[in-house]
């Protein structure tokens, strides 16, 4: 019996312990990943591409004053203006111009456009005339400023958009 008890004191002494952690186990190995993608360049069209949408917005905006749809005129006024901003944005400076591209925008175009602006606000068509043209004076201003005078900007002869129609709608 004598045996036993140290049995029994060895049994009621484990009772009162905590049970062992459980063995390690080893850590899984690391999932596989597939490499980070390469960064995206957004595509920034170049500076000739955007001048060509600006001569586009140009161009409607004279046949929409024209014919007296001051809603479409402000409206491409409006565009010409973003336009200007995406300029600004994205070509401060282009090759060999002595000016930038930014300063040039904002010295010689912000007031002519402004005028403009204000033609529309009023339904005016003449001063709309006279206002658009000093807009394309300031064109062919910053054309020269920036070493490409010999692209000269002049109000459109005739309506290259035959698929849109620029009276206004009633």
């Amino acid at each position: 019996m004598k045996r036993g008890l140290p049995l029994v004191v060895l049994l009621a002494c484990a009772c009162g312990r905590a049970p062992a952690p459980p063995p390690a186990t080893p850590s899984p190995s690391p999932v596989p990943t597939s490499p980070p993608a390469p960064a995206v360049t957004p595509y920034v069209a170049d500076l000739g591409a955007m001048m060509g949408q600006q001569q586009m917005r140009h161009i409607k905006l004279w046949f929409a004053g024209e014919a007296g749809n001051w809603k479409l005129a402000a409206y491409e006024l409006g565009e010409l203006k973003d336009g200007f901003d995406e300029i600004v944005q994205y070509h401060k400076t282009h090759k060999e111009s002595p000016v930038p591209i930014d300063e040039a925008i904002e010295t010689i175009m912000k007031e002519p456009v402004s005028e403009l602006a204000k033609a529309i606000e009023k339904k005016d068509k003449a001063e709309f005339r006279k206002t658009y043209d000093t807009v394309t004076d300031g064109c062919n201003s910053c054309h020269q400023a920036t070493n490409y005078g010999f692209l000269v900007i002049v109000r459109p002869k005739s309506n290259p958009y035959s698929n849109q129609d620029f009276a206004p709608t009633r």
